[in-house]
């Protein structure tokens, strides 16, 4: 991977970039993405975040190799510090947990001010991310999911607005799997909640040997959640 040939992932993220956009790429790592962006017209102009040092000088250096020291700023700094509000009004933020990133986010929502689009790709947790978008005025309006050298992403693309009626009708399950991929549910979506099944099916039946079936509280919602993922993989009994 360089900055004229992404990952299947990062490609995914920065097909959201909108055109002539101003982003700031929030652990950036090598800057891969930001320059990728500023070399195919996407963005005019970016910046690259990142907290660590190692990851900070090899972003430097990626930059001068580009070429792009007028086009892209990088700056050392945690989460969206490296930014003023109404700076840019695209942030990028790929290749951390949905926890993370949801912190990242709330940590000063000042900085969101002149933010119109959200392109977020968590590797764990990304229902966390939905209901922190949902309950903050965030409207997803697409989902991607997808598999790359064995694992499994999701990305989620928000834009400011009121909250959208993907979330009036099975809130819970939306939440969980993604209102867009619980409805195409490709092929990466079912070999994601297969194992997820199959996980809390091998929890179920371990917890099960030591304890009363009806009265363990655990294993109630271990078996709402069996159901609830069947019901959204469309498995019949």
């Amino acid at each position: 991977m360089n900055e004229k040939l992404l990952s299947k992932r990062l490609q995914a993220v920065a097909s959201y970039i909108p055109k002539g956009s101003v982003l700031a790429d929030i652990g950036s790592d090598h800057a891969y993405l930001p320059c990728y962006a500023i070399l195919n017209g996407l963005s005019k102009e970016a910046v690259a975040g990142e907290v660590n040092e190692g990851p900070f000088r090899s972003a430097v250096q990626q930059v001068k190799k580009s070429g792009l020291q007028e086009e892209i700023s990088v700056r050392k700094g945690n989460g969206l510090e490296v930014i003023s509000p109404n700076e840019v009004n695209v942030i990028t933020i790929a290749g951390m947990g949905g926890q993370l990133i949801r912190d990242i986010l709330k940590e000063d929502q000042t900085k969101l001010e002149g933010v119109e689009r959200l392109i977020l790709q968590p590797n764990v947790a990304a229902h966390l991310l939905r209901e922190w978008l949902w309950k903050n005025g965030w409207r997803l309006i697409a989902e991607v999911i997808l598999e790359e050298d064995g694992k499994i992403y999701e990305i989620l693309v928000s834009e400011k607005g009121q909250s959208d009626s993907l979330y009036t009708e099975d809130t819970q399950a939306n939440l969980i799997f993604g209102p867009y991929l619980k409805s195409e549910r490709n092929e990466a979506f079912q070999r994601k909640w297969t194992y997820e099944h199959n996980k809390r099916k091998h929890v179920l039946n371990e917890m099960k040997k030591g304890s009363k079936y009806e009265n363990n509280e655990k294993i109630q919602d271990l078996l709402k959640e069996i159901k609830l993922i069947e019901e959204v993989l469309n498995w019949q009994d």
